[in-house]
């Protein structure tokens, strides 16, 4: 789900944030801080929540000193003019969950990753919006969650197509018959398959059946990082 589009080049995070500034600043008399804005603008990271801070500076819509600690001010004039999209935006996201998404994960052969793909040290560099309403309660928890885009075709008959994007809750065990995405440690690989612990060994199953399984005879190589909850399928446009 992608940010609308708003007046002046505004998506409906920037007017979240700005949201924020203004009850915030009202209540408290004092400006948030940027942990304080992240959090109640439900963004996924303080680099975020600064990045759409500085979008609004360079917009003339805000005012910041970084030589004072909560140097933040919305310019009145503007935010006047923008209280009711402003209240209708806050609506609608509150309804949304962001999600960091964290790279690509291989749903076929495992591949070796390069520098930009999933691993357990891959750091943010976007994210997806999620209704909330769509995930179970118990996984709807902030930082509970990531997503990660699938490359590969080996998990088309659990409905699992190249180019989704699956929501994986943060998990270092699973259950037999589980989605899960892997990290092949002896081989700095990545693959998303069926988890199956049988005897010593791990079964990797895929949902292809012109794929075998994957065989690990040392369970130790297999880290488990998360498991799918949710998948956002890739609509094709006509």
């Amino acid at each position: 789900m992608m940010a609308r589009r708003k007046k002046d080049g505004l998506s409906d995070n920037h007017l979240k944030v700005l949201q924020v500034l203004e009850t915030y600043t009202e209540k408290n008399g004092y400006p948030p801080t940027i942990r304080e804005i992240c959090d109640r603008a439900n963004l996924s990271s303080t680099s975020v929540a600064n990045y759409y801070l500085e979008q609004l500076e360079e917009k003339g819509i805000i005012q910041r000193d970084r030589h004072v600690s909560r140097g933040l001010r919305v310019v009145k004039d503007y935010i006047k003019g923008f209280g009711e999209q402003i209240k209708e935006t806050v609506e609608m996201l509150d309804e949304l969950l962001t999600i960091p998404l964290l790279g690509r994960i291989v749903a076929s052969e495992p591949v070796p990753f390069p520098s930009s793909d999933f691993s357990p040290f891959a750091d943010e560099f976007g994210s997806i919006n999620v209704a909330k309403s769509l995930l179970p309660a118990q996984d709807a928890r902030r930082g509970n969650l990531f997503a990660l885009e699938v490359s590969g075709d080996s998990m088309i008959d659990a409905m699992v197509n190249d180019g989704d994007i699956v929501i994986m809750q943060k998990a270092t065990e699973a259950r037999n018959g589980e989605m899960v995405a892997v990290w092949l440690n002896d081989k700095h690989e990545t693959t998303l398959k069926y988890f199956y612990q049988e005897g010593k060994r791990v079964r990797l199953q895929p949902a292809n059946p012109t794929m075998g399984p994957i065989y690990i005879n040392d369970p130790s190589t297999v880290e488990i990082q998360g498991k799918v909850v949710m998948v956002v399928r890739q609509v094709e446009m006509q």
